[in-house]
């Protein structure tokens, strides 16, 4: 790896991270809502990829380059795509509603809230995609751990897109209003689609881990998961639900957190999640 030419391509994809938010940022200001901002995340993704893509241009292996950055395309475009369909028209996330309600009003909360929601997740796409960009400047062709984390990015995209694809029509039949979405793969776990948001990124980690220096970049897909299973993902969604969905207990009780695994026969209560700083 040339190392001069990676270090350019981490501070333009840092750049580019933050380009991708502030205009986010902006639409939100101008809209008075900020949901527009996890929109924002696949496609800061998209853009850093790209980005690293031309910039590996005579450094990294062709077929790798090619691979590391579709991959990530076709997941970041799918998922802003649907994050994007699914908020037209809605009133502003309750994750931000009550994140921006600790700031004062006026000028303090737009400043809070470029720091907390946007500024934040820039440098979060910025470190996470860090092995994507390694596996982009790679020299030697991939081998049998990138034919790996290919397969694993491919089951996870399936959890992702399967499971939102269910969700959407369960919540499509009036119906269903008020009860809980049990079906399908959320049979098996509470979440598919962030269970397969990690699977995703620890097989972008693979692109880049047949080489000693790929595996400095682990850290990224820890980050990531963590945060699904136990930081802003699984535990902010499960009080919002255990809140408003007289079902929730029972179907926790059930129904496996976060890895897919069949429903509990006997089921069990399961504790409270773990509150947030």
């Amino acid at each position: 790896m040339n190392g001069d030419a990676f270090a350019l391509n981490v501070a333009v994809s840092a750049g580019t991270a933050l380009a991708v938010f502030l205009v986010a940022f902006a639409v939100g200001v101008r809209s008075g809502r900020h949901r527009g901002a996890d929109v924002a995340w696949g496609l800061a993704f998209t853009a850093v990829a790209l980005s690293g893509y031309v910039l590996s241009d005579g450094h990294g292996d062709l077929e790798r380059r090619l691979l590391a950055t579709v991959l990530v395309v076709v997941w970041g475009l799918r998922l802003s795509a649907h994050i994007w369909w699914r908020s037209r028209g809605a009133p502003e996330d309750p994750r931000y509603a009550r994140m921006l309600a600790r700031a004062p009003e006026g000028a303090a909360r737009t400043r809070y809230a470029l720091r907390i929601v946007y500024l934040l997740q820039a440098a979060l796409v910025w470190f996470v995609s860090l092995p994507v960009q390694a596996a982009q400047y790679l020299p030697g062709p991939p081998g049998a751990l990138a034919a790996a984390g290919t397969a694993l990015w491919a089951l996870g995209l399936f959890f992702e897109a399967v499971g939102d694809w269910q969700l959407t029509r369960f919540k499509a039949d009036p119906a269903n209003r008020g009860r809980i979405m049990d079906r399908g793969l959320w049979r098996y776990t509470r979440h598919p689609n962030y269970f397969g948001d990690a699977c995703v990124w620890w097989g972008l980690f693979l692109l880049a881990a047949d080489t000693p220096i790929g595996w400095a970049f682990v850290l990224s897909p820890l980050l990531m998961t963590y945060l699904l299973a136990f930081g802003s993902g699984k535990p902010m969604l499960e009080r919002q639900l255990g809140a408003q969905r007289p079902g929730w207990a029972d179907y926790a009780a059930r129904t496996s957190g976060f890895l897919p695994l069949p429903p509990r026969r006997t089921p069990k209560v399961p504790s409270s999640p773990r509150s947030l700083p």
